[in-house]
Formats: structure tokens, C-alpha cells, sequence
């Protein structure tokens, strides 16, 4: 039987709701980013290094609970630890919105980030969808993630003319509530909370993956791009400040993300139509460290700098797409859910550098300076992308097997071995799960099936 290439209505309803969830969670962190270095500046005792702290504190501390979050989420069940993730982070945010120092917002966005909810939700929405349907569930989960950092963009400048930092720290902790009552009312309970090698990280596989020196390049690249990406939120909004006052900032910020959003789309089809992908994933880092070299120079020059932001978003978005890409087709099959988690804990452990060393760089030398470490950075980046292997066109398939005995695997391996299209099989006999890597052009779903029901 050839599976449905349609989500249910309950899949989609419980897909939808959970990226809500994440995006609400994300939009509240995000608000501040455009605005805090501007509101910081006159708060008692603050500095630029510790205005960076602020800002990128809460990536070190989710970089630290995600995982076991999403641990405790396979032992007491999925709802209770999102609701206490939720509960820390609206906590976390009232304690910022509160505070009249830059040690208390410190604190504040600390907590904010001890609320890592994001495993336990991805590994909720792995139970509330069919395996075939766990791909295009957790693009959508990519996708509200970069909507929120969009709409964070444009919003934050205009809710700080209103109701300033702590009025965001305030709607921040109202969207954690607003997010705990979706989770109650429109979230299902899942039937059972199993284990999901794609979607969760196995402590077994660490080593496996932390030795894998292609899936090291990429981790080592999403660390880089958010350390990038967090230090040119301390110091742009000071710059442009000298220019355009906050509130308006959002008109800059709004028409470079779109234009860098439509200019990325035609590099994507190619990258993906044509097997380019190294080639484009290169060329993107080439522009992300020429954009750090200009704004270096031309931070004080208002057009200048909006031409090298845009060059700078368009390359964040082609990497940002590019990246998990290129983790689910180099990961190893059944790896894939402990190699996302490594590559999320970086991804987070690089906000954090990224508020510290920009900040450290600003208050000690200049504006310039963070841009031309940055871009210093980003040359040991190229040259680690250069050696890469170039990805195989291949995406991750899931089959539900069922119980079945070794004899039952081995010949189920040895068939599915022979589809066309499958290139890698792994069963997992206490799962009742088999992971493929396929290349869908030629992937045979008839013969897949077949194979499926004889043995499986």
C-alpha cells in the first residue's frame, strides 16, 4: 500500500498548533534584538560587553537544557515539561520586564532560555504525525521559526515607540501564557510518547556524531552564522541610531529582509534543481564575510549600510535553509535526530559568543572591529566549506515495520536495498522502524511498499 501523501486535518490541526507554540516562543526572544542596545545605553552601570551578555546569554543556557528537556520529555510525558519550559520562560520575562539593571535583564533572559522547549515539541510533533508526514511536519516548524525572527524584526522597533524593553519583556511573557493555552485546548494528548531516533538525539550516538568531521563543518557553520548574526544586533542598532531614531528602524529592517527573502529564492531552486548545493552553500558564505568586510568600513554610511545588510540577510537565508539540508543528507540514517540536536546546541552556544565577543569588541576597540573579526571569522568558515564532501542527493524516508524478528530485518534490509532509489537502510527492530536514505527522483514508492508488507 502506497502511503498518503496527505496530512489528516488532525495531523495539520497539532503540526500548526505546535509551531505556533515555537514561533510565539521565538518572536518573544527575537523582539528585543533590533532595540535592547539602544534602551541599554542608559541603564545604571551597563557596558557594551555586558549589553552583549544580555543579549545572547539566553543561547548558552539553551544550548544547556535542550537536550535533557527533550530526555525528560520521553520519561514524564511531553505536555508537562513544555508547560514547565513555558512556565520558566513567562517567568524569565516578567523577572527582565521588572528589572531597572542590566544584571536583572541578564538574569531575566537567562531564564528565558533554561525554558528550552524546542526538543520536547519537536519530539511531540514526531508523535502526533505518521512517519511519512515527519519531514514536511518539521519544515513547517523551520518555517515558523523564521517567520518569527521576520515579524521580530519589524515589530520590535515599532512595539519600543510604544511600550519600550520592558513592554516587550511584558508581551513576551503574555505570549508564553497565550502559548500554554493552545498546548491545553488545541495541542492532543499523544497516545503514547515513543522514541524517535529522527527527531531526538540517542546519547549512544554523541560520540558517533562528535567524530564525524563532515557533520563538524556544519556545526562549526551554524555556530558561526548565529555568533555573526547576534553580534550585528549589538552594534547595527547603534549605528543606524546615529542615523534614523529606533523607532523607524523597522524601515530599514523590513524591506532588506524581503528583498534578501526574494533574492535567495532563485539560488535554492538552483542549488536544489541542479545538485548544487556545496556550490551555492560556498558562494553564500563567500558573500556573508565580504558584507562583515564592507560594513566594516561603511558601518558610519547609512546607504552603504543598508546595501551590505541586505547582502548580509540574503546570505543568512541561503545558509539557514542550506544548513539543516545539509545535515539530514550527510547525518547517517538513523542519526539524524542526535546530529540535529548537536547542531541546535550550536547553534544556540554561537548566539551566546556572539552577544559576549561583540560586545567585548565594541566596548574595547570599535564598531569596526566586530565586523572585522566577523569577517575574519568567516575566511576559516570558506576554507572548511571548501573541503567539504559534496552532499549525495539523498533525504531521510521513514517506514513503520512493526514488530518484527532479526531474520524478519535482515531480509527486509536486503529488499529494500534492492528498491530503486534507496541508497542507505537501518532497522531499528525495537522501533519498529525502518530509516532509509532515499533520492526521491527515482525512489520506487510501489516496490517500497511491497517490500514493507512481505517482510515487515
Amino acid at each position: 500500500m502506497i502511503p498518503n501523501n496527505n496530512m489528516t486535518s488532525g495531523e495539520q490541526r497539532a503540526t500548526m498548533a505546535l509551531a505556533s507554540i515555537i514561533s510565539m516562543r521565538m518572536l518573544g526572544l527575537f523582539m528585543i534584538l533590533p532595540v535592547f542596545a539602544i534602551f541599554a545605553q542608559d541603564l545604571p552601570e551597563a557596558t557594551p560587553t555586558l549589553v552583549g551578555l544580555a543579549i545572547g546569554i539566553y543561547g548558552l543556557t539553551q544550548a544547556i537544557f535542550q537536550i535533557p528537556f527533550g530526555m525528560l520529555s520521553d520519561r514524564f510525558g511531553r505536555k508537562p515539561i513544555i508547560y514547565i519550559g513555558l512556565l520558566i520562560f513567562a517567568i524569565g520575562s516578567v523577572i527582565a520586564a521588572l528589572s531597572d539593571s542590566i544584571t536583572g535583564i541578564i538574569i531575566g533572559r537567562a531564564l528565558q532560555g533554561c525554558g528550552a522547549i524546542s526538543s520536547a515539541v519537536l519530539a511531540m510533533t514526531a508523535d502526533l504525525t505518521r512517519e511519512e508526514h515527519r519531514t514536511k511536519a518539521m519544515a513547517m516548524m523551520g518555517m515558523s521559526i523564521g517567520s518569527a525572527f521576520i515579524i521580530a524584526l519589524a515589530a520590535g522597533p515599532l512595539i519600543y515607540r510604544w511600550i519600550s524593553v520592558p513592554g516587550i519583556f511584558w508581551l513576551t511573557a503574555m505570549l508564553a501564557l497565550v502559548a500554554i493555552a493552545i498546548l491545553y485546548l488545541i495541542v492532543p494528548q499523544p497516545i503514547s510518547c515513543r522514541f524517535h531516533r529522527d527527531a531526538e538525539p540517542v546519547p549512544a550516538q554523541f560520540k558517533r556524531v562528535l567524530q564525524d568531521p563532515q557533520l563538524l563543518r556544519l556545526d562549526f557553520g551554524i555556530l558561526l552564522l548565529h555568533l555573526l548574526l547576534t553580534s550585528l544586533f549589538v552594534v547595527v542598532p547603534v549605528a543606524l541610531n546615529a542615523q534614523l531614531d529606533a523607532e523607524h528602524h523597522w524601515l530599514v529592517y523590513v524591506p532588506v529582509l524581503i528583498a534578501s527573502v526574494i533574492a535567495m529564492i532563485p539560488f535554492i531552486i538552483f542549488a536544489e534543481k541542479y545538485h548544487h548545493l556545496k556550490s551555492v552553500f560556498i558562494g553564500a558564505i563567500g558573500i556573508l564575510g565580504l558584507s562583515q568586510l564592507g560594513l566594516s568600513y561603511l558601518h558610519d554610511n547609512f546607504i552603504s549600510m543598508i546595501v551590505m545588510l541586505f547582502f548580509f540577510f540574503t546570505a543568512i537565508n541561503l545558509l539557514e535553509a542550506s544548513l539543516p539540508s545539509l545535515i539530514s543528507r550527510m547525518a547517517p540514517a538513523e542519526s539524524k535526530g542526535t546530529a540535529m540536536g548537536v547542531y541546535s546546541s550550536a547553534q544556540f552556544f554561537g548566539a551566546f559568543l556572539g552577544g559576549v565577543t561583540g560586545g567585548w569588541l565594541h566596548q574595547h576597540y570599535s564598531v569596526g572591529a566586530v565586523f572585522a573579526f566577523c569577517a575574519a571569522l568567516t575566511v576559516i568558515w570558506f576554507l572548511l566549506a571548501i573541503t567539504m564532501k559534496k552532499p549525495r542527493s539523498l533525504s531521510s524516508h521513514l517506514l513503520n515495520i512493526g514488530q518484527i524478528d532479526k531474520q524478519q530485518a535482515d531480509q527486509l534490509t536486503k529488499c529494500l536495498m534492492q528498491v530503486p532509489g534507496v541508497a542507505e537502510v537501518v532497522v531499528i527492530i525495537e522501533d519498529g522502524v525502518a530509516y532509509l536514505k532515499v533520492d526521491r527522483k527515482i525512489l520506487d514508492m510501489a516496490i517500497l511498499s511491497k517490500c514493507s508488507e512481505v517482510y515487515g
